[in-house]
């Protein structure tokens, strides 16, 4: 424990972070302690999710409390209920030696009565969501006008789930004297007018590169057509036999529409969603973290703040509209010194995205390759026969059976019973891979050229034939913040998608036109029915006009010049 000695760590903590096991500082821990500890200082702390940021800013923050003074002295924000409920944990256990210290997680969800109550009895440390801090403050039951130290754990997080109002509200009630040290993944430029405005001359400290990714993470893209997502997650997740991995997904719909999915193919998922009750979430949680669950299915949302530390990949189902989102995601995996994969199913269409998130983390991603139905058959059966090999046989158990077991196999020779054997567990993988087509899109990398592997079954002749469209009428356009991207991804999700020829799209300021191929007219009414973009619902109905021939030779993409559209054509074969 001599390490955490030397940064000035007490004895009365020590004695906690030897039961906790704790031996070495981490790099954040180790630069971080030691100035909280010596001077009162504004702190700017970048570093990513699994670093040991909790006991950088907890141990320092116990030991200048006075436990002696039962005033609220030290407040912690945490963007959810799962971070500031495990922050609270921690804290608790780091102080388990110091007498007469009390530690409180306010957050929604949880009774507030037992929470105003607790809080009456004095409590020196508050862990609290900005919306409930909130709460309790205008029900004047909080006290934290003698706050001497304010913690922001994953501000940007917190910033983006639109925290903003609420946190100027909080530090209102703070006096202007006292130490204020905030800790980010990410500078974005909210967290940097936060560190403008509520801190003075803050020091800054980046553990690692800014804005980078986990150092421990290795960064993949698969690239297949939209209509084969799902297929080609399901590839991914048998190709690594013991996955234990959370699946990002966009919307709540989507997330449970894939774990509806997961489960209805044999999977052992379960969804995440804004839709759950604190109940419902924390029993997905709790089975999660046992590892009675192998997949997750959620949010960028539900998914913050979980602690779970030995993630073998994230699954980024669909790409984050935020690339900055990315950094959270991946950083949930390679935590604790660990190595973990974080992936990306991507279409055509998102390439670019990819781009710029390689430039964002300064780190390229590897092309991976949707494996063969033969390769992730082999990878099954190895992990079968490992299995196999490593369990533990219970001789009192299984001998008094053994004659009865004997006698049954007596009729086959040694390689007939292991193939019986291994096929009782491996059928299943050998029937549903049986003549299962290449999902890959080959050609070229982010910047070249493509091939369109599945274009077959789509005869030369048909590809010449005048295409019918039908134009759609949207009511959202360009003060909405709508792209024509965004309406090709939400084409793109349609199953069977990928076939659904796009002509002309017209983005207006609060409108927008769309032609699509007609034969997927209610395929595209249904889904843009219930779809949200930008948070903004959308309705659409086929547009005045009804349908018109076009070649696919005249089919128009858009491209922006000083926010009008402009249609340049396509010259056939390009």
């Amino acid at each position: 424990m001599n390490a955490f000695t030397a940064l000035g760590i007490n004895d009365d903590l020590l004695k906690g972070l030897s039961t906790l096991g704790f031996e070495e500082p981490t790099p954040v821990q180790v630069q971080v302690i030691p100035l909280m500890l010596e001077k009162q200082v504004d702190l700017v702390s970048l570093a990513q999710t699994g670093t040991g940021k909790t006991a950088a800013f907890g141990l320092p923050l116990i030991q200048l409390t006075d436990t002696k003074n039962h005033k609220t002295q030290g407040l912690i924000l945490c963007p959810t209920r799962e971070l500031c409920v495990q922050v609270a944990k921690d804290l608790e256990s780091f102080a388990k030696h110091v007498a007469g210290l009390r530690i409180l997680a306010v957050y929604g969800g949880a009774s507030i009565e037992q929470q105003i109550s607790a809080l009456r009895r004095g409590i020196q440390i508050i862990v609290a969501t900005p919306g409930r801090l909130n709460d309790l403050i205008r029900r004047r039951r909080v006290d934290i006008s003698a706050v001497r130290y304010v913690v922001f754990d994953e501000a940007d997080e917190m910033l983006q789930m639109g925290f903003q109002e609420e946190l100027n509200a909080i530090l209102a009630q703070t006096p202007k004297e006292k130490s204020t040290w905030l800790f980010s993944a990410t500078m974005s430029k909210a967290v940097a007018a936060i560190a403008a405005k509520y801190m003075t001359n803050p020091v800054e400290l980046t553990i690692g590169k800014r804005n980078a990714g986990a150092e421990n993470v290795r960064h993949e893209y698969y690239m297949v057509h939209a209509k084969d997502r799902y297929l080609a997650l399901k590839r991914i997740v048998d190709n690594y036999p013991s996955i234990y991995s959370i699946i990002f997904c966009r919307t709540r719909k989507e997330t449970h529409e894939v774990a509806n999915k997961l489960i209805q193919d044999g999977y052992n998922a379960d969804a995440l969603h804004g839709d759950l009750s604190q109940v419902q979430r924390d029993q997905v949680m709790d089975k999660f973290r046992a590892k009675n669950l192998q997949i997750l299915v959620a949010t960028d949302v539900a998914a913050r703040g979980l602690d779970v530390n030995d993630l073998t990949h994230i699954i980024n189902y669909n790409l984050p509209d935020d690339t900055s989102n990315y950094t959270h995601r991946s950083g949930r995996t390679g935590r604790a010194g660990r190595t973990g994969i974080s992936i990306a199913i991507i279409n055509m269409k998102e390439r670019f995205k990819i781009n710029e998130i390689e430039k964002m983390l300064n780190k390229k991603f590897k092309q991976g390759r949707i494996p063969s139905g033969v390769e992730i058959c082999k990878k099954q059966l190895v992990r079968l026969i490992d299995v196999v090999t490593k369990v533990e046989v219970n001789h009192d158990q299984i001998d008094p059976l053994y004659a009865e077991i004997a006698e049954k196999f007596e009729s086959m020779d040694r390689e007939e019973l292991v193939k019986r054997f291994v096929s009782v567990e491996f059928n299943r993988y050998l029937e549903y891979y049986k003549n299962a087509p290449d999902l890959n899109v080959s050609g070229g990398d982010k910047k070249g050229p493509l091939k369109n592997d599945r274009s077959r079954g789509e005869s030369t002749s048909s590809a010449n034939r005048p295409q019918q469209f039908t134009r759609f009428f949207l009511n959202v356009g360009r003060r909405q913040g709508i792209t024509p991207q965004d309406l090709i991804a939400k084409i793109n999700g349609i199953p069977g998608g990928g076939r659904i020829k796009v002509g002309k799209i017209e983005i207006l300021r609060n409108s927008a036109l769309l032609e699509a191929d007609s034969k997927f007219t209610s395929q595209i009414l249904d889904t843009f029915g219930q779809a949200q973009i930008n948070t903004n619902t959308i309705s659409i109905e086929v547009a005045g006009g009804g349908n018109r021939p076009t070649s696919p030779a005249k089919r128009g993409k858009i491209s922006h010049r000083k926010g009008r559209d402009t249609k340049t054509t396509r010259k056939p074969g390009k």
